[in-house]
């Protein structure tokens, strides 16, 4: 089915741009969703009659995509979690306590167009992706510390290595 987008669609096109699609997520999605109408003769007409209009929101919107990235980049979120005695997190930090540091910052993005390259389970610097709009990805700092003052560290693997050769060396005798 051909037809005309009323608002940016990712993986489609901008505004006013024709494209063919399947028919049923032209149904189901596009068309009752108003991302887009059909593409016949008398839409046709009014996208070209009215593409001034349409020109002017698409660049609207990107002015304020633009805007968000830049506020977003900007920005660095500090997660204050308790830690294991390897430095290691207990549990993690998701995509959703990101989400809700940014909705405490004054940002409402949608959980689902935040992307960590992996699952945050130790302290340091991360980033995380997040999808401003079709085209516009911001890069968002995240930064991940310990609750206790001083963190204490397991023995490391030597301990472990010489008490596997006693033991070695009391099955051997």
């Amino acid at each position: 089915m051909r037809i005309i987008l009323q608002e940016p669609v990712e993986h489609l096109g901008n505004i006013g741009d024709t494209v063919t699609v399947a028919d049923g997520y032209a149904r189901n999605y596009l068309l009752p969703t108003s991302r887009a109408i059909i593409a016949n003769e008398a839409n046709v007409k009014y996208v070209k009659h009215h593409m001034r209009g349409l020109e002017k929101k698409r660049l609207r919107l990107q002015a304020q995509g633009e805007a968000l990235r830049e506020r977003l980049q900007a920005l660095t979120l500090e997660f204050e979690r308790k830690i294991g005695e390897q430095g290691k997190l207990f549990g993690s930090v998701t995509v959703m306590d990101v989400a809700e540091k940014l909705q405490e910052n004054g940002i409402e993005i949608d959980r689902r167009k935040i992307e960590l390259a992996d699952a945050i389970k130790t302290t340091g610097d991360f980033k995380a992706q997040v999808k401003v709009q079709v085209g516009i990805v911001a890069e968002v700092n995240i930064v991940v510390v310990s609750d206790q003052e001083e963190v204490i560290m397991a023995p490391e693997n030597d301990a472990v290595e010489a008490v596997e050769a006693d033991s070695a060396e009391a099955v051997e005798a």
